[in-house]
């Protein structure tokens, strides 16, 4: 029997994915949350740009939503910049016993990391106690690009000295926030956001101390790196143009450190151009995804996101379908679980049931 759901948030992510939902045979989309006013009132149909109405109105109401008794919320809210209003939508998901899984609040990803705040992770329990509900938050990066496919290759092996994750991106066309939060465009004196290493490691390490737990190990500590790349021509982006002398890369690390070396590692190049910091890593194709696992034996393993249907859509926008797709295929392994926080390392393995029709 399809699973009922409830999709909240029309975003980027949110539209594509509902999109797919509407077609797909294990999914049956009962209602649409929106937090945006120009979007209440509308059909389902009209925010996705489909032709025929599916009667499904989009609102704002959460009350009318829960009254729907969906067996999911498939929830693409903001990120943790926006963590109040996250935690109180989906608290009350959670309090009604209706299951939770989401790609917002990404350090959620792993709860019990040290990083997370009380304030963000004791509402959350005492909803899905009181509920009887689970919680599941995934991700692209941090999700399962970092802790699904090193750890399931992590088991194909006797012995692992050094497994990394790398993000190997081009940013030319992406539209999000890089120039605060990144320092891409900016000066090189420049501190952006995320060069703060406890903000780095709270906002994108989650997965570090997940696969430390998977391993059976306990980390000396988490350390980061941050370098930067200028640009020595200007350079044209979707958003305007990155001049000469501005910053047009970065490359960071996220480390685990036992026994005094380096063991888990999460690296990111992001370049404004493939030809940006040819120096730094890049990927046999452009914009993957990459494991690099030394060990006994060691295996690498690239993965590409793109679409083969002539939309034009780039490889951004593919892997950000993907990642909110892992969120909806987990509805029935989370339906299954016990109330709670639940985490890669909690749910089987997700085949895709009703993908291939």
């Amino acid at each position: 029997m399809a699973k009922r759901i409830v999709l909240w948030g029309t975003g980027f992510v949110g539209r594509m994915v509902l999109t797919e939902a509407l077609k797909h045979p294990e999914f049956d989309v009962v209602g649409v949350g929106v937090s945006s006013p120009a979007k209440v009132g509308q059909d389902a149909a009209t925010i996705c740009g489909l032709d025929q109405p599916t009667g499904i109105i989009a609102t704002d109401d959460v009350d009318t939503l829960i009254a729907l008794e969906p067996d999911a919320l498939v929830h693409y809210g903001p990120t943790a910049a926006h963590a109040d209003d996250n935690i109180a939508l989906i608290s009350r998901f959670l309090h009604a016993g209706i299951d939770v899984c989401s790609t917002a609040m990404t350090p959620w990803v792993w709860p019990a990391m040290t990083l997370n705040p009380p304030t963000w992770i004791e509402p959350i329990e005492t909803a899905c106690e009181e509920g009887g509900a689970a919680c599941f938050t995934t991700g692209i990066d941090p999700g399962f690009a970092n802790d699904l496919f090193p750890m399931t290759l992590m088991g194909l092996c006797s012995e692992v000295k050094l497994v990394r994750a790398s993000e190997l991106l081009d940013y030319t066309n992406y539209e999000g926030d890089y120039e605060f939060e990144m320092g891409i465009g900016r000066e090189p004196e420049f501190s952006p956001l995320l060069e703060n290493p406890d903000i780095l490691i709270m906002a994108w390490g989650a997965t570090v101390p997940m696969i430390a737990a998977a391993a059976g190990i306990e980390l000396d500590e988490i350390t980061t790196t941050w370098e930067k790349w200028t640009t020595p021509t200007e350079r044209k982006t979707v958003k305007g143009v990155i001049d000469a002398g501005k910053v047009a890369a970065v490359r960071f690390t996220i480390n685990g450190i036992y026994q005094g070396q380096t063991r888990i590692q999460l690296e990111h190049v992001n370049r404004i151009g493939e030809d940006a910091a040819p120096d730094w890593p890049s990927g046999n194709q452009n914009d993957v995804y990459r494991v690099d696992i030394e060990g006994t034996p060691s295996i690498s393993q690239e993965t590409a996101f793109r679409f083969t249907d002539g939309s034009g859509r780039d490889a951004a926008a593919a892997g950000c379908l993907s990642t909110g797709l892992r969120a909806l295929n987990a509805v029935a392994a989370v339906n299954d679980l016990p109330p709670g926080w639940v985490t890669a390392l909690d749910l089987p393995l997700i085949p895709g049931r009703g993908t291939i029709r």
